[in-house]
């Protein structure tokens, strides 16, 4: 199965200069919890979700016209519509990240989440196998800590 067949097309973009006040309006507004940061030239740049703005701008005692930018993970891992959905899985597994926007000759043409993979391919161990290993990736200090002793 392609990504193509799983991914969701309509994606939400800002521009990355944009104050993270109307990033987070706009995730309220589209019922979203990312957002592709656009650069100048119209290319997907960075990637913010709701829990940059939660951990990086709140927590931190930033205020709502900072820089979306400044808070969001980049470069952004992406992948291709034509991408086979176990290697786009392996590619998330591998970058700990839960999100692939999909890029088709260097255009956003959609997105794919782990939570697509899981509703879409409909196994339900495979997709709590691939979160559990997205998770490990992302929070290698949390699982693979020194316990004492």
């Amino acid at each position: 199965m392609e990504i193509r067949e799983v991914m969701t097309e309509s994606v939400v973009t800002a521009s990355a200069d944009a104050p993270v006040r109307e990033i987070a309006e706009l995730m309220r507004e589209r019922n979203v919890g990312s957002v592709v940061l656009l650069d100048d030239d119209g290319e997907p740049a960075a990637f913010i979700t709701d829990r940059d703005l939660a951990v990086s701008v709140l927590a931190d005692g930033h205020g709502g016209d900072a820089t979306a930018a400044d808070h969001a993970s980049s470069p952004i891992v992406t992948g291709e519509p034509g991408m086979d959905v176990e290697d786009a899985t392996q590619l998330m597994v591998g970058n700990g990240i839960r999100r692939l926007p999909i890029l088709a000759d260097g255009k956003l043409t959609g997105i794919v989440t782990l939570d697509d993979l899981a509703a879409r391919i409909g196994d339900a161990t495979l997709a709590a196998n691939i979160t559990a290993q997205v998770t490990r990736a992302a929070l290698p200090n949390f699982y693979f800590h020194d316990r004492g002793g």
